[in-house]
């Protein structure tokens, strides 16, 4: 009996510390993901739909004038969770113009990978498929700023959010 009596406390003490450990590594599990929300909420959120509004040209870094779409000028970008597509509509142009494929955003620069696109797209992809830019998002605008060869703004394409 006494013998029984040891290995049900021995079952005991190895339970609760099993127990023990279970409920750090839960609660290192949950401060990770806490962790991971954070970090997902500093990202520039730019899943859904956009239609460009307007453009801004700089000089010096510093906005030199702005202007907004021509009548019936539409472009309108959608992201997924990974994914980019946007086509153009302009009205005085019958050519087509497309594009599809991956992109990243890393702190305020946006990278944008095409796949493939419109005929016209698909000549500007053979010559270069990565497209880089400084973003400045807001919860229903966002920016995308062209950057020169020294870092210096030169234009942006302005976008506000439809979905």
């Amino acid at each position: 009996m006494l013998n029984h009596m040891k290995t049900l406390i021995y079952v005991m003490c190895i339970s609760f510390i099993l127990m023990s450990c279970k409920s750090e590594t839960e609660t290192n599990d949950l401060n990770t993901i806490k962790a991971d929300i954070h970090q997902l909420d500093s990202i520039p959120n730019l899943i859904g739909a956009w239609e460009l509004v307007g453009y801004y040209n700089y000089d010096n870094n510093s906005i030199k004038d702005s202007f907004n779409t021509s009548e019936g000028y539409r472009q309108v970008k959608m992201y997924t969770s990974s994914k980019v597509m946007w086509s153009k509509h302009v009205p005085t142009d019958s050519t087509e113009w497309f594009g599809y494929g991956t992109y990243n955003i890393d702190d305020n620069t946006l990278t944008e990978v095409l796949d493939y696109g419109s005929e016209m797209m698909s000549k500007i992809i053979q010559e270069k498929k990565e497209f880089i830019y400084e973003i400045d998002v807001t919860e229903n605008t966002f920016s995308q700023i062209e950057i020169d060869e020294d870092g210096n703004r030169i234009y942006s394409e302005n976008y506000r959010r439809i979905e």
